[in-house]
């Protein structure tokens, strides 16, 4: 078994889940891979979370062990050898360090970007509540949530289940050489959520193709507890 490239814990991932026309997403998809759809819906999630006790290669990187990240992501599928794999491949990652953004892109062939970012995470009155924001064009994104404390496991075959049971991640796009990975950590349980917030110009982050987002409803949100990750290095697909 070969030793991962990345360990990390990825904590209090909140999602909102967007219905796309499946034609915005085929410049995207790599080749030998193809959407993979919920109850025949095209998803695209926006995911913000807490990478914490992150190593490369079993070594912490000094001002880069605990951080945030926000990204928009879809769902992918191919079958290798009789297996069904099932990933995500993104529209972009947002950090807020550039070498986080150089090894990502160089090595992993992915879509990071450098941003001022921060984030809150805190508990009290039995309730989770998580703030993360990222600055665009000068202007401050927040993405929040409110939850209660007590994580609840998924249910197989729902939409949470859909989102979060995703173990390969897909990069290339028309034209280029897909590179696969492989992700793994145990089965998240998600907390209940009471009140959510997305004021995120879409438009200005990920492109024109993307402002219909902005303002509109999510067809779900969740957040997910997290877990200890491992994140293995990429093979080029043949």
């Amino acid at each position: 078994m070969k030793r991962p490239f990345l360990t990390a814990k990825w904590q209090n991932l909140f999602m909102a889940n967007y219905e796309v026309a499946q034609s915005l997403l085929e410049k995207f998809v790599p080749a030998g891979t193809e959407l993979d759809l919920f109850q025949g819906k095209a998803l695209v999630s926006l995911v913000a979370f807490q990478f914490q006790q992150t190593r490369v290669k079993g070594f912490k990187v000094p001002w880069h062990v605990n951080f945030p990240e926000i990204n928009l992501r879809f769902y992918l599928k191919r079958v290798h050898e009789g297996e069904l794999r099932r990933g995500v491949a993104f529209i972009r990652e947002i950090v807020p360090r550039q070498a986080i953004t150089l090894v990502a892109n160089l090595l992993f062939n992915e879509n990071y970007v450098t941003r001022k970012m921060a984030e809150r995470v805190r508990v009290a009155d039995n309730q989770l509540k998580a703030v993360y924001t990222f600055v665009e064009e000068d202007r401050t994104q927040t993405i929040s949530a409110v939850s209660g404390i007590y994580p609840q496991n998924l249910k197989p075959g729902s939409l949470e289940d859909f989102i979060t049971e995703h173990y390969y991640g897909y990069t290339g796009g028309q034209g280029q050489r897909t590179i696969e990975y492989r992700v793994e950590h145990p089965s998240w349980r998600t907390y209940t959520l009471q009140d959510y917030r997305v004021d995120v110009d879409f438009g200005a982050v990920y492109g024109e193709a993307w402002s219909r987002l902005t303002g509109m409803k999510p067809h779900s949100v969740l957040l997910a507890e997290g877990s200890d990750v491992s994140v293995y290095a990429g093979e080029k697909l043949t």
